[in-house]
């Protein structure tokens, strides 16, 4: 008869499957596959920890703590709970005795189930995988801030040239700007943002003026002499046309990305995460809205509307199509791929706080409408099943919304806005 594994080398043999699996899709498809997976699993790790911790703290008994559902890939027991991972990493839970009424208890236990503690503790307890995930998109956006950066109005650097006909060079070139340099003035007057600076080039036709060019940390002065448009021409058409002269460069400006300092980046995570949490609420309100349904169902019945870029941008995702942009945004640098990764945990945040069975705010409503019954030395147990043919409702709701965006995601994929 074969001995029993040990926990010890199922993880050795877990680590080693995972390590294989991550070095088959580095090899097929790239790292950035790889790393936007295990980006999601430590935000679902995240939002389970959350839970847990807060269980542990409040006095619950917690008895599962694992990472996926599915078959048990590894697990091992470590005082009162099991430890574990299982098969589909799409999801994670933490099982606590007494999330409902009807639960068979032991007497003994009672007293450490979800539903005999205080209804601070339960609301904490429902809330914090929510939380923890503003906790994660707060450092994200702090990292994306500090690492990063992000771009600044008054930060105004060449993008690109413009090709003039019948010129090899145009205007900037002839000047020696390059692409990338930051415009720091023009004629001794600091460039306040990227509207200043191309009306200061448009009334300058004919006109040299003097540039404060910074490349590379290094500062130096050009001087370079905007030509009337009414005179150029770019692939076949004149760059301006009026009775009035309007000069140009033959530059396109960009917002250049300006990192903060750690400190300063912390009010500015704060603010970006506010702002994106109010863009979230207010999609999220879209996204269950009997127009977006209908749009929905008329994308997957016609492939002429499904590849509507219209349509395309009003669309929600799947987490095929969330994977597949997280992805495509690394080649538009770690800063795009962090305030993504922060938008999703702002999403799956505020999705797991609807009122609706079975999500965390389901949990939070009930204990809320629970304290709100009761009455000192009367508490109001409230009965779950009569909540569960609006469960199954709004199950059924999730289902057609996960299972209509994820086959737009495979079989209309939205077009990629890296490139």
């Amino acid at each position: 008869m074969d001995a029993p594994t040990s926990p010890r080398s199922s993880l050795v043999t877990l680590f080693i499957g995972i390590a294989a699996m991550v070095t088959l899709l580095t090899w097929w498809v790239g790292w950035a596959l790889p790393l936007v997976l295990f980006a999601i699993i430590l935000m679902v790790m995240g939002h389970e920890f959350g839970h847990f911790i807060t269980a542990k703290r409040a006095g619950m008994k917690v008895t599962d703590f694992f990472v996926g559902f599915g078959p048990v890939l590894w697990s091992t027991t470590i005082g009162e709970t099991r430890y574990g991972v299982r098969a589909i990493l799409a999801g994670g839970y933490v099982k606590v005795p007494g999330m409902s009424w009807n639960d068979s208890i032991d007497p003994a236990e009672e007293s450490r189930t979800y539903r005999s503690a205080s209804y601070p503790r339960k609301v904490l307890f429902a809330s914090a995988g929510s939380l923890m995930h503003v906790v994660m998109a707060l450092l994200l956006a702090w990292a994306a801030l500090t690492f990063v950066g992000q771009p600044s109005a008054n930060h105004v650097g060449i993008l690109s040239f413009t090709t003039w006909d019948g010129h090899a060079t145009n205007a900037a070139q002839m000047a020696g700007l390059h692409r990338g340099d930051r415009i720091v003035s023009v004629d001794g007057h600091p460039v306040t943002d990227y509207n200043w600076l191309t009306q200061e080039i448009h009334s300058h036709a004919g006109r040299t003026l003097t540039l404060l060019v910074q490349r590379q940390g290094h500062e130096l002065t050009l001087h370079a002499t905007p030509l009337d448009g009414r005179t150029i021409k770019s692939h076949g058409s004149f760059l301006a046309s009026g009775a009035s002269a309007r000069g140009y460069l033959g530059i396109t400006l960009v917002d250049q990305t300006v990192a903060k300092s750690w400190y300063a980046a912390v009010p500015g995570s704060f603010t970006l995460v506010g702002s994106t949490v109010a863009t979230a609420a207010h999609a999220m309100v879209h996204v269950f809205s009997p127009g977006q349904f209908a749009s929905l169902f008329h994308q997957v019945a016609s492939p002429a509307a499904a590849t509507n870029v219209k349509n395309q941008l009003n669309r929600p995702e799947s987490i095929v199509g969330v994977v597949r942009i997280a992805v495509q945004s690394t080649r538009a640098g770690p800063g795009t791929l962090l305030l993504i990764l922060m938008a999703v945990n702002i999403f799956v945040g505020i999705l797991n706080m609807l009122p609706m069975l079975p999500l965390d705010g389901g949990y939070v409503a009930i204990a809320t409408y629970e304290r709100l019954r009761s009455r000192r030395g009367l508490n109001y147990h409230a009965n779950v099943n009569r909540l569960l043919p609006f469960a199954y409702a709004f199950m059924s709701v999730l289902l057609v919304l996960f299972a209509s965006t994820l086959y737009l995601d495979i079989a209309h994929p939205i077009a990629n806005p890296f490139h």
